[in-house]
């Protein structure tokens, strides 16, 4: 267990202790009102914000872009960009990384998993035609064939629909593309040749919504199947990086790489988009949303000392600060583990790091 002890002028996100066993807050009013009120939930999430992240050991030296979870193989798994050796890592718990061999060495950016498939997908921005690789286990990869060569960005799992879908960079109207098995894969047309970075998948509302780095006033686009798309007005025209769906808000958050003071846009049904100021204005890379918290967590790749920050609503959020300013990358929120995970594209031995929460129960 646990001790939770004062600290007089701990920063914000709290500290990292030579003394692992014990956690020290800065807000001790504040976490303890938490748990006097018997909250489960706004204690857990209290407890991930003063304690903060915790630096972990790769190993390999590579620019790792995505990380995903598998609820199902219990194991986070990390592509890279570029680098040397092993473009992919597992990990058991986020803490003891693995390096694992690709199929093909190529400039892997992102990574989903199918439990439905008991699957991995990846995307690449090259190789010709064989720009995805699929793996059972994250251990042993095999190439798939695409039918475009286009500059993959972003793949995810929409398990309503049974497919995979990801988006593309390049300046065609050809940017999207979609499998239901991870190794055939089918080219759709985008609603705008813009450079589509992120894509996230609404249960609720049975939606996709992509965003873009390049449009005028058109950098979201939605769609009910992955196959027929839609332009919509974007809040600002900023260099959008990524997406996710917070079902428990029931909303859409986005975060950008430039603005001022408009980072972070909203929307409840992907159509109609509202900017809200985010803290601070630094290269915001993955937003990712953990339900069993109500928390939505951003990186950045930029920027100050305070490479991350934490949003209840997605309105108000407050930036916390990471244990090395390292290129953020990657992020995935592990349930079973109530622990995220963030990969870097750069620190030497040093690119990933992990909350210090043990459960969410």
């Amino acid at each position: 267990m646990t001790a939770i002890k004062r600290a007089q002028n701990a920063p914000a996100g709290g500290t990292t202790p030579a003394d692992t066993t014990t956690l020290y807050a800065e807000d001790w009013n504040a976490l303890v009102s938490t748990v006097l009120s018997f909250n489960p939930i706004a204690f857990w999430r209290q407890l991930l914000i003063y304690s903060g992240f915790t630096m972990r050991t790769t190993t390999i030296v590579a620019t790792f872009y995505s990380v995903a979870w598998s609820p199902e193989l219990l194991l986070f798994c990390a592509v890279a960009n570029s680098g040397a050796g092993n473009r992919v890592l597992t990990s058991p718990d986020g803490i003891t990384w693995t390096g694992r061999a690709q199929s093909d060495n190529y400039p892997w950016q992102s990574i989903a998993w199918s439990p439905a498939l008991g699957l991995f997908a990846a995307v690449s921005t090259s190789g010709g035609t064989r720009r995805a690789m699929t793996s059972p286990d994250g251990i042993n990869w095999t190439t798939a064939t695409v039918t475009g060569s286009r500059l993959y960005r972003e793949v995810i799992w929409a398990p309503e629909l049974g497919i995979f879908c990801a988006v593309a960079s390049t300046a065609t109207s050809l940017n999207v593309m979609t499998s239901a098995d991870g190794s055939t894969w089918t080219e759709r047309t985008s609603a705008a040749a813009n450079q589509w970075f992120a894509i996230a998948w609404s249960p609720e509302l049975m939606l996709f919504a992509a965003v873009s780095g390049t449009g005028s006033g058109n950098r979201v686009m939605t769609s009910p199947d992955g196959i027929n798309w839609t332009s919509r007005v974007s809040a600002a025209d900023n260099l959008w990086l990524d997406v996710t769906w917070a079902a428990g808000l029931g909303l859409f958050v986005a975060v950008a790489g430039n603005g001022a003071g408009n980072r972070v846009m909203t929307s409840p049904d992907g159509i109609v988009w509202t900017i809200q100021t985010g803290a601070p204005d630094n290269f915001w890379t993955k937003v990712r949303w953990a339900q069993e918290l109500g928390l939505l967590l951003a990186i950045s790749a930029g920027g100050t000392s305070q490479r991350i920050m934490t949003s209840t609503d997605g309105i108000n959020w407050t930036a916390r600060t990471a244990p090395v300013n390292n290129q953020w990358r990657g992020l995935a929120w592990a349930p079973e583990l109530g622990r995220f995970a963030a990969v870097a594209e750069d620190g030497g031995t040093q690119r990933a790091m992990t909350t210090k929460i043990i459960t969410t129960t």
